[in-house]
């Protein structure tokens, strides 16, 4: 008697318990695709990185105390930011956080961003090479003569 495939939810319950053999140069099944769930992700916020913006920031020293407390204040007003900014989204019925809504989220909550729009973005002076390179070339005998 062949054993009894489980009826119960799961990642494969959606497509019956198969995976389709169709796309791909792959012969077989092949790995299902999973996204790792991130736990305490907080702490890739390092204490160096912690150290430059305090150094940024003015301060001299820091006390072994303040990383933690750092970490929180900085996941609490992300947090708050990204949730202003989802509500934008979901009003446009959009898929994807733009820089426009993070800019108004913050324009919100009181910390306008000026001198960063999306025209700066894509107005971006030329890099310091091309005005390089527009002058004319290196000659030997023009080093004595102005």
């Amino acid at each position: 008697m062949p054993p009894t495939v489980p009826n119960r939810g799961g990642p494969s319950s959606s497509q019956g318990g198969k995976r389709s053999q169709l796309g791909g140069k792959t012969i077989g099944i092949g790995v299902k695709r999973h996204r790792k769930i991130l736990r305490d992700s907080i702490h890739g916020i390092t204490k160096p990185a912690i150290r430059r913006l305090a150094r940024r920031g003015g301060v001299k020293r820091i006390s072994a105390t303040v990383y933690d407390e750092t970490r929180v204040a900085m996941k609490a007003f992300l947090e708050s930011v990204l949730h202003d900014a989802v509500a934008y989204v979901e009003y446009r019925r959009a898929k994807t956080v733009t820089l426009e809504d993070v800019l108004h989220s913050l324009k919100r909550r009181g910390r306008t961003l000026y001198y960063f729009s999306k025209e700066d973005l894509w107005n971006e002076p030329k890099h310091h090479r091309t005005k390089v390179a527009r002058r004319l070339p290196y000659r030997a005998d023009r080093i004595g003569s102005p």
